[in-house]
């Protein structure tokens, strides 16, 4: 790792995004935080906050489920059943929490590959991604691949130094996490 630790965070406005942000912060890391341009104030907030602490952050505002990030936070849930799901919700759902998470990894990896000094790729599934769950089908698909995903590209990835690893939290009291169990 550099003497001077940057990372990217998507989905880093609120929630477990936000709280991942201000730990690598405390941890001395500059950060690019990413969001939807609808989370522009709370980013901005969240930057307020991170320089309070002494580092740096920019704000790159983008939609994860195209091929500009780096590193996984971001996702969606609806709180739909198996037989309410929406062809259209299965499809975000897995652009964002499962194409957007690929498409990460993918190119962190070529970058790391390219600099040739390893690194780290962390990405978010779901207690969901190991045990399904009523009322969340897309959701539990889409973390169950994160979980495939990150197993397949450490297993390719660890010639070059860079270990793959996901998270899987339970329920956490956010605002997607107050919505679950509404």
């Amino acid at each position: 790792m550099s003497d001077n630790p940057r990372g990217v965070l998507t989905g880093s406005a609120e929630g477990l995004g936000r709280f991942i942000a201000l730990r690598l912060a405390a941890d001395g890391f500059n950060i690019a935080l990413n969001d939807l341009p609808t989370k522009y104030e709370q980013l901005n907030a969240l930057a307020a906050e991170i320089g309070n602490l002494g580092r740096k952050t920019c704000i790159v505002q983008a939609d994860v489920s195209e091929e500009d990030q780096m590193v996984t936070n971001a996702g969606v849930y609806y709180l739909t059943s198996f037989l309410s799901t929406s062809v259209e919700i299965w499809d975000e759902t897995m652009q964002i929490n499962a194409q957007g998470v690929f498409l990460c990894y993918q190119y962190a990896a070529a970058q790391m590959v390219k600099q040739g000094r390893g690194g780290r790729i962390l990405g978010a599934s779901s207690m969901t991604g190991k045990v399904g769950t009523p009322g969340g089908v897309a959701y539990s698909a889409s973390h169950f691949t994160v979980r495939g995903l990150t197993q397949s590209a450490a297993i390719e990835l660890c010639r070059h130094n860079i270990t793959v690893n996901s998270y899987a939290p339970g329920l956490t009291m956010t605002p997607m996490g107050v919505f679950a169990i509404a």
